[in-house]
């Protein structure tokens, strides 16, 4: 079932957002199906509490029609995916143990991503101002395989790090009224777009998110949900190929940085060159994204010597035949 409902929170002209019910879930979708900084939200009704999954403008957007909320959990610690936490001041809030610290305090969440000097100051008002931030001193930790029932629906915590160090992917169980078992993934901010994955900011890493993609493989599942873009996919093998074609942005982005440090390149050549964001891009925001998702990819390139640093020059090692790690 699908309904909508007026958006008035967040533009003065209103927008019809979508909801869609599976079985004890309910997708509330945000605009342009959940594109940034909107997203798509999850509501979880057990026998015993009801849980919404990242609560974003979207849930602000529908203040008083939201239903009691027992609990809060958290796929991560950034501004898109808690704006809506204070609308539930009485709910239990949960978050990865690694991301935790960000929910604390304003300064804990700007940690996580790393943005000093001015722009530090700028994004901390955006935070507060049109993510509508409040702390939770009193944020729950959990682990990775923690288990949350909610009473004939269980939902397993799934620690996918690489976006952010705590990063953590829902498994959904229930059963249908045939008594056939049924399952969700909320893949959080893996959000299986043409942009790629995103591995920008302080505690981002490039590894961890290639092995959180290798593992999602392995999990079995009917739908797939995405907190930004793409929303809610009904097909196993459909995911399989979007999966494939969003880690596949890691290797377009490496193999383009190699072409570019053929000739010797400075860092500062290759965050203005832009390989994660189009060229032209301009901002201190994007060229601290570039200039950490590359050094992360030029870490390991130099680690398994496919690329040589030499006064402060990266150059691709265009005689290097061996295998790299990677190919194995």
């Amino acid at each position: 079932m699908v309904d909508v409902v007026a958006d008035n929170a967040v533009s003065e002209q209103p927008l019809a957002l979508k909801k869609r019910d599976l079985g004890p879930l309910t997708i509330l979708f945000g605009k342009e199906n959940g594109k940034y900084p909107h997203g798509n939200s999850l509501v979880i009704t057990g026998a015993d509490k009801t849980a919404i999954v990242d609560p974003c403008l979207g849930v602000v957007a529908r203040k008083g029609q939201l239903p009691a909320v027992d609990m809060i959990l958290l796929s991560h610690v950034h501004e898109d995916h808690v704006a809506g936490t204070h609308l539930f001041p009485n709910a239990s809030c949960h978050a990865h143990e690694a991301d935790a610290v960000g929910m604390t305090s304003i300064e804990g969440m700007l940690d996580i991503y790393g943005f000093d000097g001015p722009l530090r100051d700028e994004f901390k008002v955006t935070i507060e101002n049109e993510f509508f931030f409040e702390p939770r001193a009193d944020v729950i930790e959990y682990k990775d395989g923690e288990i949350f029932d909610l009473g004939g629906v269980t939902v397993t915590s799934m620690h996918t790090p690489g976006h952010t160090r705590g990063h953590t992917c829902f498994l959904i169980e229930w059963e249908n009224e045939q008594h056939v078992a049924e399952r969700l993934v909320y893949l959080g901010d893996i959000e299986l777009t043409g942009f790629g994955p995103y591995y920008g900011d302080a505690w981002s890493n490039l590894e961890d998110f290639e092995r959180s993609l290798a593992f999602l493989k392995t999990v079995e599942a009917k739908w797939w949900l995405t907190f930004h873009h793409k929303g809610l996919i009904e097909s196993r093998a459909e995911f399989l190929v979007m999966l494939e074609s969003f880690r596949s942005m890691i290797d377009f982005r490496e193999g383009n940085l190699l072409s570019f440090i053929e000739s010797p390149r400075t860092m500062d050549d290759i965050v203005e060159h832009r390989f994660v964001y189009r060229p032209g891009t301009g901002g201190s925001m994007a060229d601290q994204v570039e200039r950490r998702s590359m050094g992360m990819h030029l870490e390991r390139l130099v680690r398994d010597g496919r690329v040589e640093m030499k006064n402060d020059r990266y150059t691709s090692c265009l005689l290097y035949t061996s295998p790299s790690p990677r190919d194995s």
